[in-house]
């Protein structure tokens, strides 16, 4: 069961041909976000280039509270990208590994640049990005 309230992410991957695709539904998100419609976006982060922090692919990230989990899955599933959906928890790791969940084919994310278990050394990591 998702707690309606508790903070997740949303990193959606692409690829040159993909970009299209990601620009539309990130441009998507953020209207909704302009709107305060549902799903509610509490952010959508600018579209990284290149790999970044864990994610070995361009990304953009979305934060959404849990009771929007599954319409944000939803949309993303649509457009046939790949991403990876999880909580944020205390645990960094767990977050991006036994606690997320992957729309599309998993990616092999560099997990020795996550936070240990308890020790949150980044920038806020609900409603501002994590890089």
């Amino acid at each position: 069961m998702v707690d309606a309230e508790a903070p997740w992410h949303a990193h959606v991957y692409y690829d040159d041909a993909q970009r299209a695709a990601a620009e539309a539904l990130r441009e998507r998100l953020i209207a909704l976000t302009a709107a305060g419609s549902e799903p509610r976006m509490l952010y959508v982060g600018r579209m990284a280039e290149g790999p970044i922090g864990p994610h070995p692919l361009p990304q953009f990230e979305s934060h959404f509270a849990g009771r929007w989990r599954d319409a944000i899955v939803a949309m993303i599933e649509a457009t046939g990208l790949r991403a990876l959906v999880h909580p944020l928890t205390d645990d960094d790791l767990a977050d991006h590994t036994t606690l997320a969940h992957w729309v599309g084919e998993p990616l092999a994310l560099d997990l020795t640049v996550l936070d240990p278990p308890g020790a949150n050394q980044g920038a806020a990591r609900f409603g501002t990005s994590d890089f």
